[in-house]
């Protein structure tokens, strides 16, 4: 709710609202302010932002107390944008600046020509509006057709026009986006991609704090926060970035993708879009969760993905998103009270992973789909040691060395699948230890099962094709058929 506030300048003086603090301090000085107080009373930096509590944080509030412009150089999908977003919390509630200005001038130190004529004129009785944190901050994204004039501003000819004024006169210019950012944070992503003459206007402002406009010797003594992102390849490549500029920016902080999978499961559920509106309700098993995320750690270490385009953190967000989309339109399709993603819906994903891992020389060869699937199968892989690592699953193995094969579909009901799955010894035990946490449904039974021979599958103690399904391991069906079918007197009979 918003408070009673002065609405003229003679009010604001008569006021205790800020009007010692207007006078002298800038944005800068206002963040470090209320940062400090902040780290005082104990606070979280940036709520909601993973991962970065013991790294980039403390360096992102060593900045900000140094008084530091910066940037964030790392991969896509770190965060960077976000974290820089959330500066704003660091801002005032409530801001006063004079009524109508495009560049949110302070009343006590305008520097626009309109505002100096308008106290001039009014005096005590100059109207004032109030600034949020939100509207103070403004974002650029950078790309090739940015012009000086949407940058810093230029001379409005029909302005003149209207007013019978000289170009030259300073009420005829039309602000750009740093003026308009005024007594605020200025974001710019993907720095690189400026083109350099651009780059080059940010210099005055960074180190002097004022720009021109035109070749006109206007000087708008600008108070700006300027923040940037960028990839790291680009940041340090020869010609994409200019060394001047490089040399202004105060601090130049590196993010980074979660440390463990714990942050990554976090960073996943807390963004993915997981409270549906279905009317069944949802129940996602951990090591569905955690093979999702798995994939996205392991592609960011194979060989056969591009490092230095990094693999986003939006892969397991969107993956888990379509996997979840999959289990409910089964559920829905056989009206099924609990909706249960199974290891099938995660290869049922696959759009939402080929898309986001750029592929090195050898991948590419391979084919998106194929790597897309051999992590899948490596993520079930390592999920499944965690969960299984000292289990005996022999007589499981066995019954499919017996000549057991099952073969399941991806849309049959559960239970159906778990009719299928009783006859397989030890394999519903090995399940209901899997899911004792989740409620008893045969939804929640097929998919532990399922994930347990995915398992044994990914390790290969057992085979799987589209075919036959779920079967023993190759060298073992030899070594059963050789058993059954010795050289003397008999010939292996022919599929």
């Amino acid at each position: 709710m918003k408070p009673a506030l002065p609405a003229t300048l003679g009010e604001l003086a008569s006021s205790e609202f800020h009007e010692a603090r207007l006078r002298t301090r800038g944005v800068r000085e206002e963040i470090r302010a209320n940062l400090l107080c902040a780290l005082e009373r104990g606070d979280a930096l940036f709520p909601g932002i993973i991962g970065f509590g013991d790294t980039v944080a403390p360096q992102v509030a060593n900045a900000i107390l140094s008084r530091h412009h910066f940037i964030l150089l790392g991969l896509r999908g770190q965060a960077k944008t976000r974290l820089l977003r959330a500066l704003i919390q660091f801002l005032d509630p409530w801001l006063p600046y004079l009524a109508g200005c495009q560049i949110r001038d302070n009343p006590y130190a305008p520097i626009c020509p309109r505002c100096r004529l308008l106290v001039a004129e009014q005096g005590p009785a100059a109207t004032l509006a109030y600034l949020t944190p939100e509207a103070r901050y403004v974002e650029k994204l950078a790309t090739p057709d940015v012009t000086i004039a949407d940058m810093i501003g230029d001379l409005d000819p029909i302005k003149a026009a209207r007013g019978g004024l000289d170009l030259a006169d300073e009420l005829t210019m039309h602000y750009g986006l740093l003026p308009r950012a005024h007594r605020g944070i200025f974001a710019i992503n993907e720095l690189p991609d400026l083109a350099g003459k651009i780059q080059v206007g940010l210099f005055n402002i960074m180190q002097e704090g004022d720009v021109q406009i035109k070749g006109y010797p206007v000087r708008l003594p600008l108070d700006l926060l300027l923040v940037f992102t960028a990839n790291p390849d680009d940041y340090t490549a020869r010609g994409k970035i200019i060394t001047p500029l490089k040399d202004r920016i105060g601090s130049e902080i590196r993010t980074h993708y979660p440390a463990t999978l714990e942050q990554g499961t976090r960073i996943t559920r807390q963004e993915a879009w997981l409270d549906r509106d279905s009317r069944r309700q949802l129940c996602l098993p951990g090591y569905i969760q955690e093979v999702v995320e798995s994939i996205a750690f392991l592609a960011r270490e194979d060989k056969k993905v591009d490092k230095r385009c990094g693999v986003s953190q939006r892969l397991p967000i969107t993956c888990l998103e379509n996997v979840v989309s999959s289990a409910e339109r089964r559920a829905l399709r056989h009206k099924e009270g609990l909706i249960v993603p199974r290891v099938a819906d995660i290869y049922s994903a696959l759009p939402s992973l080929t898309g986001k891992i750029e592929l090195e020389y050898e991948g590419e060869l391979k084919g998106a789909d194929a790597v897309a699937r051999e992590l899948i199968r490596a993520a079930v892989g390592r999920v499944y040691t965690r969960y299984f690592e000292r289990a005996n699953l022999a007589p499981i193995v066995q019954w499919f060395e017996l000549g057991g094969t099952l073969k399941l579909r991806e849309d049959q009901p559960a239970e159906a699948t778990v009719k299928q799955l009783e006859a397989i010894q030890g394999l519903l035990e090995a399940a209901s230890a899997l899911g004792a946490d989740l409620p008893s449904d045969p939804a929640v039974t097929a998919s532990a099962a399922e994930f347990v021979l995915d398992g044994l599958y990914a390790h290969r103690r057992i085979s799987r094709s589209e075919e036959l399904g779920y079967q023993a391991e190759e060298r073992k069906r030899e070594t059963r058929d050789h058993d059954e079918f010795p050289s003397r007197g008999f010939r292996k009979p022919y599929n």
